[in-house]
């Protein structure tokens, strides 16, 4: 198949899941043996100095695939709408894929305008709860982005999640087919779990924003060091929440590390140096998570079962589900630092039983949260949308 997948705002290469997320998928789909051509944004992101990609994308080719950089800021994504049809004219698709967000849906209409099948990848509640401010503003004008989230919704042929409840309730549930990301379990693929740590290192990966819980990461770390345990605590990724993570974490700058972001080629080599992953997500600061449920394909913690890591993390659907307690890793109450505390000695107090869970962690994820099963799922449904089936 030729396949145009567009992933507008989001950087690839970068450091973000979506960056991730897009950049595997391309991969995968051409190891498979398609023809794919990824529109993305370049790691440097919009700028008004940035002329000829702004109206025209930059390619290159990567990892099989061929990138299209197109900087174009995140709330004029409709501008490339005429963009997507040129190309789309020039490459003649059998099937356009979408990574949707707010201010984007060229791709949709592309593909509507073009009687191309089209499928909407949807990693995020589509329409916000009353309670966001974005929500409140699109309401007092009437629900222009709710009609157009709702129409995208309506025009591609398939609808690709994590969860079910990300997309409106008006939608009819035949078209969506929940489908979680993965792990590379080619790349991850290092020595935890046989190479056991001295002192034991507990590892956080992913963005420093609140309802992921680095600060609670922090806040346990410092609880157990008070208490005399010989532990270590590294920390890679920025955010919001990175000035006052570092700051609770300095009286123990020695035994708390913070690497910052780092390049996706760097992390399963610092995944080999752990002896856990923790990953405490909380719901509470995030009013859409609240509302629909866990709804995001955490990857971290399928990178850490990759790595052969046991896992942390909260006790909540469906991340349960994932890392199922006693067997690939632990649970902890959700927003409850002493028994995360609890949880990372439970794991660390017991190399045996963590190289035990570690092992089951990768057999898991190779079976069922890969991005080889990931691909090879989404290619046998991109083939029925081409076969009009």
């Amino acid at each position: 198949m030729r396949i145009l997948y567009l992933a507008h705002g989001i950087p690839v290469p970068g450091h973000l899941g979506g960056s991730t997320h897009a950049r595997e998928v391309a991969q995968g789909l051409a190891r498979r043996g398609h023809t794919v051509h990824l529109v993305a944004a370049s790691p440097q992101g919009a700028s008004w100095n940035g002329i000829s990609p702004f109206f025209r994308p930059v390619s290159s080719g990567l990892d099989g695939f061929r990138l299209h950089h197109q900087d174009i800021p995140r709330a004029l994504g409709w501008l490339a709408a005429w963009t997507v049809l040129r190309l789309a004219q020039a490459l003649r698709p059998d099937v356009v894929m979408e990574r949707y967000y707010n201010f984007c849906g060229a791709g949709v209409w592309v593909a509507r305008h073009l009687a191309i099948p089209c499928l909407l990848e949807v990693n995020a509640l589509i329409v916000d709860p009353p309670v966001v401010l974005k929500r409140r503003i699109d309401d007092a004008l009437g629900g222009p982005m709710r009609w157009w989230a709702t129409t995208q919704c309506r025009w591609a042929d398939r609808i690709v999640t994590p969860l079910h409840t990300t997309v409106p309730a008006e939608i009819p549930r035949h078209k969506i087919v929940e489908l979680p990301w993965g792990a590379d379990v080619e790349r991850f693929s290092g020595c935890p779990g046989v190479c056991p740590q001295s002192p034991p290192t507990a590892l956080f990966l992913g963005s420093f924003r609140a309802w992921h819980g680095v600060v609670d990461v922090v806040r346990a770390a410092v609880l157990l060091l008070e208490q005399g345990y010989d532990y270590r605590f590294v920390l890679v990724g920025d955010g919001p929440e990175r000035a006052a993570a570092e700051q609770l974490a300095r009286p123990w700058a020695g035994a708390i590390r913070f690497l910052g972001a780092i390049p996706y080629e760097q992390v399963p080599a610092v995944l080999s140096r752990a002896t856990v992953g923790v990953a405490p997500f909380t719901t509470r600061p995030h009013p859409a998570l609240r509302a629909a449920g866990f709804f995001w394909s955490p990857l971290k913690i399928y990178e850490y079962m990759a790595a052969s890591l046991p896992v942390i993390t909260a006790n909540l659907p469906p991340l349960h589900t994932i890392v199922r307690d006693g067997q690939e890793g632990v649970l902890f109450r959700e927003d409850d630092v002493p028994d995360l505390a609890r949880a990372i000695t439970q794991v660390l107090g017991d190399p045996q039983a963590a190289r035990e869970m570690g092992r089951r962690a990768r057999a898991r994820v190779v079976a069922s949260y890969s991005w080889q099963r990931h691909c090879a799922e989404l290619e046998q449904l991109l083939e029925t949308m081409v076969r009009g089936q």
